[in-house]
C-alpha cells in the first residue's frame, strides 16, 4: 500500500505555498558559477565569507568552556548569557537589565516568538518598505499577514507616519521598524519615534524594533536613534544578536529586549517564556560562551567597520563623472543604494550586468522599492571587487542599459 502513495497525494499547509522555483536571475548566476566564469558578487552579506580576518583562536577558546557539557535549560536563557548581553549594551551606554532580556537562536526566531505572542491567525503586522524581504515569509509561517507601510525619500529616508496610521485597522497587532533600515541605512529620528509611540499606544499596538545593525553608525548624527531605550509608552521589543553585532552568524544566538509599561512588559515576558520553554532552541555552549564571544566580537566588528568605511569612502570618487547616477546617503548598516537612470527595467539591468559584465547586485524589487531604477550593493564586499564592480555598473548605466 505504501508504494501507492505519491507526492501528488500529499497535503501541505498554505503557509509554505509560495513558489520554490528559482527566478531568472538566480538561474543565470547558478549557470555562470557552474561554468566557472568570474563573477564580482556585490551582494555578499555573510561576513565570514567576505575575506575578513577572524580571531579564530579566541572563538575556539570561548566554545571550549566545559560548562557547555551540562544541560540546565532556562527558557529565558542562562542568566550568565543574559548578563553578558546586558553588559555589552552597557558598554555602549544603554541600560538593559538582564531580567528584560530573552534569548533566542536568531532574530528570525525572535520574530516568530513575537508573532506567536501578539497575533492570532489572520491578524496583521505592519512592515516597512523598502526593507529586507523576510517579514512576509516569517509572518506567513505564523498565519499572520505582513502589511506594508512606506519609507519615503526626500534627500533622506523617513517614516511616512500618515501612511502608517492609515494602514492600521482592527486586525493590526504590531509595527515593525528596522533601525537602521536594511538596505536604506536610515536611522529613526526622535520625532519619528514619538509619533510611532503615540500611534502604537493609541491603537494598542506593540512596536518591534530590529536593531541588528545599530552598532554600525556611519553618520554620527545627533538627531538619530541607534537604539530605542528609556521609558517608552508603548510595549516595545528591541531585537539584536551575535550575527551582526559580533559578525558571528554561525553562532546562532539572538535576543529580544522588552521595554514599555512595567505591567505589559512582565505579562509579555511571562508569555514569551512559555513560548521559549516549548522550543528550548538556544544551545548551551553558545550561551556559556556569550561573554567571550561578545568580547571577540568587538575585534570582528572593528574589522567589519573598516571594510564598510573603506567602501563608503570610495563611493564619491566612483560616482564622479556619472551625473545621471546617485549614491544615496548611508547612515548605517552594511548596504548602499544606488539610483540609476530608468533606461530599462531592474530585472533586465541586473541580468545584463551578470551576463555582460560579470557583476551581481541586488535589484531594487528584491527590497520592494516602490519604483524601478534602484540597485543595492553590499559594503562587506572586498574593496577591490567593490570598486571594480561599481565601476562596471556605472559604465553599463552610462551606455543606456
Amino acid at each position: 500500500m505504501l508504494g501507492l502513495y505519491s507526492a501528488a497525494m500529499a497535503r501541505f499547509s498554505t503557509r509554505t505555498g509560495r513558489s520554490l522555483e528559482p527566478n531568472e536571475l538566480a538561474l543565470e548566476v547558478g549557470r555562470r558559477r557552474s561554468l566557472g566564469a568570474p563573477l564580482l558578487d556585490l551582494t555578499v552579506s555573510n561576513p565570514t565569507a567576505a575575506g575578513i580576518e577572524y580571531p579564530t583562536d579566541r572563538i575556539a577558546a570561548a566554545l571550549a568552556l566545559t560548562a557547555g557539557a551540562v544541560y540546565r535549560p532556562d527558557a529565558r536563557g542562562l542568566s550568565r548569557a543574559r548578563e553578558a548581553v546586558s553588559a555589552d549594551y552597557a558598554r555602549r551606554g544603554v541600560d538593559v537589565g538582564p531580567n528584560r532580556i530573552l534569548l533566542t537562536a536568531s532574530t528570525s526566531e525572535s520574530y516568530a516568538f513575537l508573532f506567536k505572542l501578539l497575533c492570532d491567525p489572520g491578524d496583521t503586522v505592519l512592515v516597512p518598505v523598502p526593507s529586507y524581504p523576510l517579514f512576509e515569509h516569517l509572518a506567513a509561517l505564523e498565519c499572520v499577514e505582513a502589511v506594508p507601510y512606506p519609507l519615503v525619500y526626500h534627500g533622506s529616508w523617513r517614516l511616512d507616519l500618515e501612511a502608517l496610521a492609515s494602514a492600521v485597522d482592527a486586525r493590526s497587532r504590531a509595527v515593525i521598524v528596522v533601525n537602521p533600515n536594511n538596505p536604506t541605512g536610515s536611522f529613526l529620528r526622535p520625532e519619528e519615534l514619538q509619533g510611532l509611540q503615540l500611534l502604537a499606544a493609541r491603537h494598542g499596538l506593540a512596536i518591534v524594533a530590529d536593531e541588528v545593525f545599530a552598532c554600525y553608525d556611519w553618520s554620527g548624527a545627533r538627531d538619530q536613534l541607534p537604539e530605542l531605550c528609556g521609558d517608552l509608552p508603548a510595549l516595545t521589543f528591541c531585537l539584536g544578536g551575535l550575527s551582526k553585532a559580533a559578525g558571528l552568524p554561525q553562532m546562532k544566538l539572538g535576543w529580544l529586549i522588552a521595554r514599555g509599561p512595567a505591567p505589559l512588559v512582565e505579562a509579555a515576558l511571562s508569555r514569551l517564556e512559555l513560548v521559549a520553554d516549548t522550543f528550548l532552541s538556544v544551545g548551551t555552549p553558545v550561551q556559556e560562551a556569550a561573554a567571550a564571544l561578545l568580547e571577540a566580537g568587538e575585534e570582528i566588528r572593528g574589522r567589519i567597520t573598516e571594510r564598510c568605511r573603506a567602501n563608503l569612502r570610495a563611493l564619491p570618487g566612483l560616482m564622479r563623472g556619472h551625473p545621471a547616477c546617485e549614491a544615496l546617503p548611508v547612515e548605517g548598516g552594511w548596504s548602499c543604494v544606488l539610483r540609476l537612470p530608468r533606461t530599462c527595467g531592474d530585472e533586465e539591468r541586473v541580468l545584463g550586468l551578470v551576463r555582460e559584465d560579470g557583476v551581481l547586485v541586488h535589484p531594487g524589487y528584491f527590497f520592494d522599492f516602490a519604483n524601478e531604477g534602484y540597485v543595492v550593493a553590499s559594503l562587506l564586499t572586498n574593496p577591490a571587487a567593490f570598486r571594480e564592480g561599481i565601476g562596471r555598473l556605472l559604465a553599463r548605466s552610462d551606455s543606456g542599459f
